[in-house]
């Protein structure tokens, strides 16, 4: 798809790796919820009594870093059990099968429509996809369940992640969003490679907006100011308490899609 190897063509130059690898102090979030991604990337390490999940692999040049950070928390790489992603761009899961060898066979998941893109990103090999998943399934380890929710547009399989997390005698509900924004270059009016994307967005613009939400995390740190929560963590109540914060990023995606998807119908009737 067009639009797909216009922004794999961006995310994989040199460049774009070294900003995005800018570091980024790993950091607990909430109970077991952690982030260990750079100043631009989002990883998040959900650590149980039965080993770890982590979410996002990034480039294969972002794996020190992540592994970095896994020990500066005091966890072990080698304690990953299961490697998800939330959508088939080398930004987030190029390096899947890198982490599946340090961490001494991890089982690596994807959704099912992401599948194809995946095995189209392999670097001289095979991309692991040890299961497919499908919209609704939820995935289990020591005590966590992580549910995945097809949230498409972005890619065809970009997926959402919600978990319950505890703190303080507390339960929240922990959504991570995949990208519901759009690249320049995405069509989203007749795009004949992708007949589905304007119906995907919307229909994922309503899965999130039906998500209870407290603690709001997504696939880049700008999405829900990760930079600005870090700052504010010991300094009143837990900054990553933000469903006000989910509410206006889902507003503000819907907004730009709507009015970019009628600047493109205007423009090409």
């Amino acid at each position: 798809m067009a639009r797909a190897i216009l922004l794999l063509a961006v995310s994989t130059s040199l460049f774009a790796q070294r900003e995005w690898n800018k570091p980024f102090p790993a950091h607990k979030v909430i109970g077991n919820v952690y982030s260990i991604g750079t100043a631009e990337l989002s990883t998040f390490l959900i650590t149980t009594s039965a080993g770890h999940i982590l979410i996002n692999s990034d480039f294969e040049t972002t794996v020190p870093q992540l592994r970095a950070n896994i020990e500066k928390l005091g966890f072990k790489i080698s304690d990953i059990k299961i490697i998800l992603g939330s959508h088939a761009h080398r930004d987030h899961m190029e390096a899947d099968a890198m982490l599946k060898g340090l961490t001494g066979g991890a089982q690596v998941m994807a959704l099912e429509q992401d599948v194809p893109l995946l095995r189209r990103m392999a670097l001289g090999e095979p991309h692991p996809i040890d299961k497919v998943l499908k919209d609704g399934d939820e995935v289990k380890l020591g005590g966590t369940t992580l549910k995945a929710h097809l949230t498409a547009g972005h890619t065809n399989g970009c997926t959402t992640w919600s978990m319950k997390a505890s703190e303080g005698g507390r339960s929240y509900d922990v959504v991570i969003v995949c990208s519901v924004g759009y690249n320049p270059g995405y069509l989203l009016w007749k795009n004949a490679s992708y007949p589905s994307i304007a119906d995907d967005y919307r229909n994922s613009f309503r899965k999130l907006r039906a998500l209870q939400c407290d603690i709001f995390l997504g696939a880049h740190p700008q999405f829900y100011d990760g930079e600005g929560k870090y700052a504010r963590i010991g300094k009143g109540p837990n900054p990553f308490i933000d469903p006000a914060g989910y509410k206006a990023y889902v507003d503000e995606k819907e907004k730009a899609f709507n009015e970019e998807f009628e600047r493109q119908k205007r423009a090409n009737p």
